[in-house]
């Protein structure tokens, strides 16, 4: 009987300890995470970086790597293993899907997953709640002045407004022929800025009524801008989410831990952190470790 016990014991012992050693495998696992080239991009694989970090996992960070096709080939080759991304971006500047109309954001989700799991090995995760989508926008008074809500409202005066632009919104059937078709929208006149931050300026100086923006621009906030409803959906959604390789996607606790991130994200909140960065001059690092504190997300 004390040589049984003795076997179970070992047995048990042994158990335990290729348990331990899996675990600590799986913790010693790097993961490498990429971004693209601006402000929220670097925040947000900030994010990614620190919540795996706190929860015992290896990070490499390769931020700030380039564009959207830079990003996206880095993944598949495997010199990184996710990044944050965008469901819109993936329609577009990678399926190539401009002929496509779809503005539900589900299915445009849907359409990319699959797309990316057939012809990339790759998948993307459950979206955060940021669409970070294109933003008209107007000054207060000027959104008074005209009862302007709506971009419906917009094309119905128009032709008396001023809209300052980026050069790609020109041709884009989501950008000046889009509002024409959709909402009948002609304007005074149309100045195009290449810099986002030229709009804004623009804007705020009253060289222009309109501007085009993205949703998650600190400016809107912070200046009290007015971005106007999209109300017969001409934009694409834009939720962004981490595309991932499948190796990662295979590992339930990174999973939980990047859609635990993405939870605790809306537009309001990506305003703010990136007018942390760019207004206050923060590290990107800084306020992410901050931001994940508060959130509980880490200790």
């Amino acid at each position: 009987m004390k040589l049984i016990s003795m076997r179970f014991a070992k047995t048990v012992c042994t158990v335990a300890a290729m348990i331990l050693v899996g675990l600590s495998a799986a913790a010693a696992q790097t993961i490498k995470i990429g971004s693209k080239n601006f402000t929220e991009q670097f925040i947000v694989a900030e994010l990614y970086a620190a919540a795996l970090e706190g929860a015992g996992f290896k990070v490499e960070r390769k931020i700030n790597l380039g564009g959207t096709l830079v990003a996206h080939e880095a993944l598949k080759s495997g010199a990184i293993d996710l990044y944050p991304e965008y469901t819109g971006t993936g329609l577009n500047a990678v399926m190539k899907a401009q002929g496509v109309t779809e503005t539900d954001p589900e299915k445009v989700r849907g359409m990319v997953k699959a797309f990316y799991e057939k012809e990339f090995n790759l998948t993307w995760l459950k979206p955060s709640g940021i669409n970070n989508g294109y933003a008209i926008v107007v000054r207060p008074e000027t959104a008074k002045e005209y009862n302007l809500k709506t971009l419906t409202d917009l094309g119905k005066v128009s032709s008396k407004l001023r809209l300052g632009a980026g050069t790609e919104f020109v041709d884009r059937r989501d950008g000046i022929a889009g509002l024409k078709e959709v909402y009948g929208a002609e304007f005074a006149e149309f100045k195009q800025f290449a810099a986002l931050r030229l709009r804004y300026e623009a804007l705020n100086q009253k060289q222009v009524d309109i501007a085009n923006g993205f949703s998650t621009d600190w400016q809107i906030a912070a200046e009290k801008f007015v971005a106007l409803d999209d109300d017969k959906s001409l934009f694409p959604p834009y939720f962004l989410a981490p595309v991932v390789r499948q190796e990662i996607a295979g590992n339930a606790k990174v999973v939980e831990i990047l859609e635990k991130v993405g939870a605790a994200l809306d537009n309001a909140t990506m305003q703010e952190l990136n007018r942390q960065v760019e207004v206050d001059k923060k590290e990107p690092r800084v306020v992410a470790a901050a931001f994940l504190k508060a959130k509980g997300l880490v200790r």
